[in-house]
């Protein structure tokens, strides 16, 4: 059974996928191109350093509430 005609999608001109192997050598031409990491490199210049720290979402199993509180944490 189709039950495509039920759900109340929005419409929209985004391919179903992202095409990443494709689009990803594209968009790292651009950035190179328009220096994007050599503009963050300078912006950043004498700035003082700051790490973030976050692992993977799921990295030991699938997503429960505490991947959320987690994540809050991190926030506060």
């Amino acid at each position: 059974m189709d039950y495509k005609s039920t759900l109340n999608l929005p419409k929209t001109d985004f391919p179903m996928k992202a095409n990443l192997p494709q689009k990803e050598p594209e968009r790292l031409a651009w950035w190179e191109t328009e220096g994007v990491y050599q503009g963050i490199q300078q912006l950043r210049e004498g700035k003082p350093l700051y790490l973030l720290h976050d692992g993977p979402p799921y990295a030991n199993g699938h997503i429960h509430i505490g991947h959320a509180l987690n994540k809050i944490l991190k926030d506060i």
